[in-house]
């Protein structure tokens, strides 16, 4: 084998797949099976090192071969920045869900490439698509909502920048793993309609995009361990979506048997050895698995080396470049573009610094660290600019701001009263919800939530300011959804803030004081009582998933939301006219006319939703199919245009195995948020 062969140049598909053969023909069994084990080898020891003593603080690796001169993958995991060194913390993924700027994720994700890189990973793993079928899930803030067609969207704009570095982008976890503490039993039962339907058109869209692997999840799917699934990894990914990428397991306990695992189609057991190496060679040997089904899987791990570890560079990658000046600029305006403006009570925000003069900053949130869970999506940044810093750096010595972090609710009450204006920071923190990890000690997080509201000690501290002070403005951070029934109506103002990274403090700021518009818009639903969820048992052995949920099923039950799927308001307002439809070439084009009504500059989301109202089948009321981030000028008018394929209507027979478009009339709806009262509508037939 020549060195010469990971040089890196220009090469056509034909010739990585010719290279590719020419390999695997030259290698002993013993060869292909390194190439589908990570290099480590797996020990109770070696697991408490990773998760105790720096998870990820180097790149994990699988397939080198030093006798052929096969480099191996080199895994980062993520998804809210480079998990390695010190990189740049960038705001959670829900939280960039939430500024529903594609260009924007793909700037990120861009940034990570090169951060990967310049740490010496050609492999991410932190594209998370799974779908938030109920906001108690732990994890949430790893992923980028409630909707399959915007998990789509985002991934595929992560998968875009990530690989336009020659790193290979890993979209995980496969599939439908939504729940967290019960990840490695819960067995998940769901119809075909629903899987096909609900919880795998993201996952496709980001292979059509051209992901390079998959990540199995630990779950179950209708009796089988996802990383036993043949129906999952065989015929849906490589036969039915033609993947010709690779697939890995979750960490460590992905698999429990590798005869079923590669016969499945898992292609590599990261990051340990446990049972493929030695003990997948001996069962080749032992002609209990094909030879052929090793020759197949180590393809298409040599395919995708070659394809990107050989591939041309379009810049060099200096260590240097991490967490530089330009990338946490890059993570600040994404926590601006990404904060979500609920409510504003006589335009309470932007704060008028000429009238008000003592600000009171009220909870041990406002000035704690709180970029999110300490799991494997943990980034080791720097620095974190607290609200309360992020407050006093803009400020100054303009207004006055007194500090009381809720300790003592008699403070908390003299300090409110006393203010011109309360700004009460609080909400979720590292414990209340995240990667569930009870064995690992320190790493340990809240897993899946019992509540969606705020803890009691945090409601008596924003209760006791708000009694105070009717000029109280409430910041949330989280990953998901927070209940506020309680006290919404006695806030003036609520914003959410999310896990917004580390220069999060000092968005927060800009948006509180005017010097940035809010343009957020929810990326999931809040809804008004808990009990209009679907059912969730976060220590459940078995579940079955819906066709319905988020604001598919509050439309369907006619439930009033709190906050509807895609709201936010911002300190300007939009009006919406003039909807029009083209059908042509299979493709139906709306264009609608946006007018910035008020005298400063904002961005708006422009939702665009099909109806299937007259469908002869179970559906939703209307699905997300299109959305535009623009921006205008005061008392600017834009036509906003959008197309939306035909493919896009289609639902899945699960009579004829196949996708199917009914010959009916749709409704296309458009506005700026998922609720119907929002939302202009014209009918088309197709």
């Amino acid at each position: 084998m020549t060195v010469e062969i990971w040089q890196r140049q220009k090469r056509s598909e034909d010739e990585i797949n010719k290279l590719a053969r020419k390999i695997l023909a030259e290698m002993t069994l013993e060869q292909k099976v390194n190439q589908m084990s990570g290099d480590s080898f797996y020990t109770k020891e070696a697991v408490d090192n990773m998760m105790e003593n720096g998870y990820n603080l180097e790149p994990y690796y699988a397939g080198r071969d030093e006798e052929l001169g096969i480099p191996p993958i080199a895994f980062t995991d993520g998804p809210r920045g480079i998990v390695m060194g010190n990189s740049t913390c960038f705001p959670v993924s829900m939280a960039r869900a939430a500024s529903w700027d594609i260009d924007l994720e793909e700037r990120i994700a861009d940034v990570m490439g090169i951060e990967a890189r310049a740490q010496g990973a050609n492999y991410y793993g932190g594209v998370c698509i799974n779908l938030l079928r109920h906001p108690a899930w732990g994890r949430a803030q790893e992923t980028f909502g409630e909707d399959p067609f915007l998990l789509g969207e985002f991934g595929s704009a992560q998968v875009r920048g990530i690989q336009s570095h020659n790193v290979m982008a890993c979209i995980k976890h496969f599939a439908a793993n939504s729940m967290e503490n019960a990840r490695f039993k819960v067995d998940v039962n769901l119809d075909e309609r629903t899987l096909r339907e609900v919880y795998l058109p993201h996952f496709k869209r980001c292979i059509n995009e051209g992901a390079a692997s998959v990540m199995s999840a630990y779950n179950k799917v209708r009796g089988k361990y996802c990383g036993h699934n043949e129906y999952l990894l065989s015929k849906v990914l490589k036969e039915d979506w033609n993947f010709d990428g690779f697939v890995i397991t979750d960490f460590v306990f992905g698999m429990y048997d590798g005869e079923k695992a590669a016969k499945a189609g898992v292609d590599i057991e990261m990051p340990f050895t446990m049972h493929y190496g030695d003990k997948l060679k001996e069962l080749v040997e032992a002609n209990k698995i094909e030879e052929e089904i090793i020759d197949k899987a180590v393809l298409r791990i040599l395919r995708q080396k070659l394809k990107f570890i050989t591939a041309e560079d379009k810049q060099n990658y200096a260590l240097s470049m991490v967490a530089c000046k330009e990338h946490r600029e890059l993570a600040r305006e994404s926590a601006e573009k990404s904060m979500v403006l609920l409510k504003n009570q006589n335009n309470i925000l932007p704060i008028n610094t000429d009238e008000v003069k003592k600000v009171a900053v009220i909870g041990s949130l406002a000035n704690t660290p709180n970029t999110g869970d300490r799991g494997s999506s943990n980034v080791r940044n720097e620095y974190t600019v607290t609200p309360l810093e992020g407050i006093k750096n803009l400020v100054g010595r303009d207004i006055k701001i007194n500090y009381q972090d809720g300790s003592d609710l008699k403070e908390v009450a003299r300090v409110a009263s006393a203010a011109d204006l309360v700004i009460v920071i609080t909400g979720n923190r590292t414990g209340d919800e995240g990667e569930y990890l009870e064995d690992f000690g320190d790493a340990n997080n809240g897993g899946d939530r019992d509540s969606l509201t705020i803890a009691e000690e945090e409601y008596e501290i924003l209760d006791t300011a708000i009694n105070e002070n009717e000029n109280s403005i409430v910041v949330l951070t989280g990953g998901s959804v927070i209940m506020m029934e309680e006290w919404k109506e006695r806030a003036a103002a609520i914003l959410i803030a999310w896990y917004s990274g580390m220069e999060g403090g000092n968005a927060l700021a800009r948006i509180i004081f005017g010097e940035v518009n809010p343009s957020g818009k929810l990326p999931f639903t809040i809804p008004s009582s808990e009990e209009e969820l679907p059912f969730f048992d976060k220590d459940a052995e078995e579940i079955n998933y819906g066709y319905y949920h988020g604001y598919t099923l509050f439309d369907k039950e006619k439930y009033k939301p709190a906050f509807p799927f895609g709201y936010g308001i911002s300190y300007t307002s939009y009006s919406y006219d003039n909807l029009q439809t083209e059908l042509k070439n299979e493709v139906i084009t709306v264009n609608i006319d946006v007018k910035n009504q008020g005298d400063i500059e904002g961005e708006e989301v422009v939702q665009y939703y099909v109806g299937f109202s007259n469908s002869k089948v179970d559906r939703p009321l209307k699905l997300l199919k299109g959305f535009k981030k623009i921006v205008l000028a005061p008392q600017e008018t834009k036509t906003v245009s959008c197309d939306i394929k035909i493919d896009e209507l289609a639902y899945y027979n699960d009579k004829t195995e196949k996708w199917e478009i009914e010959d009916i009339e749709y409704e296309i709806y458009v506005g700026p948020s998922s609720d119907t009262k929002d939302l202009l509508v014209a009918k088309i037939n197709i």
